[in-house]
């Protein structure tokens, strides 16, 4: 079953790579040989200066009227002083403007990846090659505010999922002739249109080339978001901290790639990947770059006290109250035995059982409309909660545990896969070894955070390896005046030691 998959998969690819013929019959009928006479296929043949040709497209995906005005419209009322196949070509190549974006191709290969992106083919009998016309007209979701980073005094915009349109975001912003965009597809079925965005005087070149060298290596048939190439690009696919990161804001790329940094956009996604990036830029945002630096600091520093706070709080509770309880004040301990006392569960298994019930809420609540979203919330937090510590199955210490544990977790929404795990994992901990264990426990995670390291440049920078020079944008924020006179490249972080690894 295999060898029929892959005798399928190279014979498929071997006829969309042929070239086109000069023959115009024999265009159509290897285009409708290939595309299976699918019902979004068009073909409108006709004839201009006495000439043969075809206008190829995909139903749907191209705007009518401005395809009526700028192409169908010159086309049909054309007059050549010299007729033939070569002076239509000639007159379409070098003395017409039917579209702002006009390209040739020559295989079967090229022909489909463009009218599937919107492009309008033209094709003469008596010219092995073709001419694509830009007149997309698809529908797509007009740019809004971000969804999951939102700012007080920031931008108000996010990447929709047209790729063209978040490169014309990212380019209002950095009007720079050194910024790149390298757009080519990747995906053997969906020829998914992904795009490389860096500053060329501040990337690393090897940086660059690794990155080139794992995107090649990208192997699914059909990409249709970022999260399919991600492990692709990752280092250590298995550690609890990803340095790579998604953002769904334009302003937040563009900081990003100014430092050295590359951004990957993906079509039909309204996120954008970048490579690399460090822990400390979880607890960043847009806003703290409008704050006065004091201010920034401080909302810095509960950021990551919430950190600690989400992922080691419930475990230190169980450990405390389970092996400890003598760290506890008197009146405290007095009130947590009591709950207790009627509760048919030990704690580690009320701890587990509190926290599972909350993701499934949390969950619930995420993937159903947003109307009945809320409602799951105050079934949640009215009937279940109070439902469980009225009945005793469930202490009231413990509620209360989870919700500032629930709160925190929400402050850095970027790391919440990692704190919805790191939680259980410390409740077990603490629950079988005490606080013992959570010490090991914490440090096994910063160990974690330390080992973490893309192509030579450590996650940990600029905090591990120490710089004091680097620090000045890390808990605390220098002013503009500071900052702007030295730009930071990740290159040249702490402790970093870049290799190419691709061959």
């Amino acid at each position: 079953m295999s060898n029929n998959q892959n005798s399928d998969k190279s014979s498929s690819n071997t006829s969309a790579d042929i070239l086109l013929y000069s023959e115009l019959e024999k265009n159509i009928l290897k285009i409708r040989q290939l595309f299976g006479n699918s019902s979004d296929f068009l073909d409108r043949q006709i004839e201009i200066c006495g000439t043969k040709a075809a206008l190829i497209m995909c139903e749907g995906m191209v705007s009518s009227q401005v395809y009526s005005e700028m192409l169908a419209e010159p086309l049909t009322n054309l007059k050549l002083e010299k007729n033939g196949a070569e002076a239509l070509a000639e007159w379409i190549r070098s003395r017409s403007i039917l579209a702002a974006e006009q390209r040739e191709f020559s295989t079967f290969n090229e022909l489909f990846r463009y009218i599937m992106s919107g492009f309008v083919v033209i094709l003469i009998d008596g010219i092995n090659y073709g001419t694509a016309c830009g007149l997309q007209g698809f529908q797509y979701r007009s740019v809004s505010e971000p969804s999951s980073e939102m700012n007080l005094r920031g931008s108000r915009e996010a990447f929709a999922e047209p790729i063209r349109i978040n490169q014309s975001l990212i380019r209002r912003r950095i009007k720079s002739p050194t910024l790149r965009f390298e757009l080519f597809p990747i995906g053997q079925k969906s020829q998914t249109d992904i795009s490389l965005i860096y500053l060329s005087d501040r990337v690393s070149p090897k940086l660059l080339r690794e990155v080139k060298y794992r995107l090649s290596k990208v192997t699914p048939d059909v990409i249709l978001n970022a999260g399919y190439i991600q492990p692709f690009l990752e280092e250590r696919p298995f550690s609890f901290f990803s340095e790579i990161n998604v953002t769904e804001r334009p302003d937040t790329l563009c900081a990003k790639i100014n430092e050295g940094r590359i951004g990957i956009l993906v079509d039909g996604t309204p996120f954008a990947l970048i490579v690399p990036y460090f822990f400390s830029e979880n607890f960043q945002s847009m806003d703290d770059y409008a704050y006065h630096p004091f201010y920034a600091a401080f909302i810095r520093c509960l950021k990551y006290l919430s950190f600690i706070i989400s992922i080691m709080l419930p475990g230190i509770y169980v450990a405390v109250a389970t092996f400890h309880p003598e760290l506890l004040p008197s009146a405290l301990m007095f009130n947590i035995a009591v709950s207790e006392e009627t509760a048919p569960f030990p704690l580690i298994a009320e701890a587990l059982i509190i926290h599972l019930i909350y993701e499934i809420m949390r969950e619930a609540g995420l993937r159903l409309p947003k109307g009945i979203g809320h409602a799951v919330g105050i079934v949640g937090g009215l009937v279940i909660g109070d439902a469980a510590v009225t009945s005793g199955l469930i202490g009231a210490p413990m509620v209360m545990v989870v919700a500032l544990t629930a709160i925190s977790s929400f402050v850095i929404p970027t790391l919440y896969e990692t704190v919805a795990i790191l939680k259980f994992l410390f409740i077990l901990i603490g629950g079988s070894l005490g606080l013992f264990g959570i010490s090991l426990g914490f440090a096994a995670v910063l160990m974690n955070i330390c080992s973490v390291n893309y192509f030579g440049i450590p996650y940990s920078a600029p905090i591990s390896p120490f710089s004091a020079a680097a620090m000045r944008d890390v808990i605390y924020r220098e002013s503009w005046k500071n900052l702007g006179k030295k730009v930071f490249r990740v290159q040249d972080a702490p402790g970093s030691d870049m290799k190419y690894k691709g061959v």
